[in-house]
């Protein structure tokens, strides 16, 4: 037990210095207009209160927006594949999820930059574009190019969940219900998919909070015109030097991602249950 003692140590040490003093260093600014250097503490909400004009407000509801879509079109095509992947034999699901990770082991921006050069008027699928005769199409800096780099960045989070609970699941219940007369249907969506939601809501929250939270896709495919939360918060910290107002937009980020997470918890208890 005291082997166990030493081995929490450094760990809660970590999540002092790193995960507590940075959240409490944000709700002291939130609720301070002190500046970025602390000399004197006035308490205030107006850094809440600014959230409510109508700049901010359509920069929330265009974060939604784009993490509502994000997450559906995500939900739609990686919960095909993850079945398809589960249903292969065992032996190359482990080479089929390495195949869908692979991605993520790029830096983020050098993928976004990859996706410039392929979304360009005189990009690579424009070039092929021409050579079929066909005119370019202007894809960059629109919904199109915002859309296309999240999906292509955030899939994996989305079939990896799923397709851990469609690989544990026991393929002796769809047996069954196919012999008690269930068609292909009706096993699918009251075994198949039952089953898998855990991992649907896992895959759900995750897409949808780094979507709605990002801002390096934004600013590079949107051409700086499409502003998210991500965005505003990083142009009060950086671009503005507004840390107040910065810490509080993160701090409400902060919230709907604790809140997310008991969302998913109570979401995977009533399905267990």
């Amino acid at each position: 037990m005291r082997h166990f003692r030493h081995l929490k140590t450094p760990y809660l040490i970590w999540c002092v210095i790193f995960i507590l003093v940075p959240l409490a260093l944000i709700a002291i600014y939130a609720f301070t207009n002190a500046g970025n250097e602390v000399k004197t503490l006035n308490f205030t909400l107006n850094n809440f209160i600014r959230i409510y004009e109508p700049t901010y407000i359509r920069v929330f509801i265009k974060s939604l927006e784009l993490g509502v879509l994000t997450t559906l079109i995500c939900l739609l095509a990686g919960y095909p594949l993850a079945y398809i992947i589960a249903k292969c034999p065992e032996s190359s699901q482990d080479m089929l999820i390495m195949a869908v990770t692979v991605p993520t082991w790029i830096n983020m921006l050098l993928r976004t930059y990859a996706w410039m050069n392929l979304l360009s008027d005189n990009g690579i699928i424009n070039g092929m574009l021409g050579l079929l005769g066909i005119d370019p199409v202007s894809m960059m800096y629109t919904n199109f190019s915002v859309l296309v780099g999240m999906v292509c960045n955030f899939m994996p989070f989305m079939i990896i969940p799923i397709h851990t609970s469609l690989r544990k699941m026991d393929y002796s219940l769809i047996e069954a219900a196919m012999d008690l007369g269930a068609n292909p249907f009706q096993t699918f969506r009251k075994v198949v998919l039952k089953l898998s939601m855990p991992g649907v809501i896992n895959g759900v929250v995750m897409v949808s909070l780094m979507a709605i939270s990002s801002f390096v896709i934004p600013k590079l495919l949107g051409g700086g015109q499409y502003v998210l939360i991500g965005n505003l918060i990083e142009q009060q910290f950086v671009s503005v030097g507004d840390w107040n107002f910065g810490s509080a937009v993160s701090l409400i980020l902060a919230v709907l991602i604790l809140l997310a997470m008991h969302f998913m918890k109570k979401m995977d208890v009533q399905v267990a249950g």
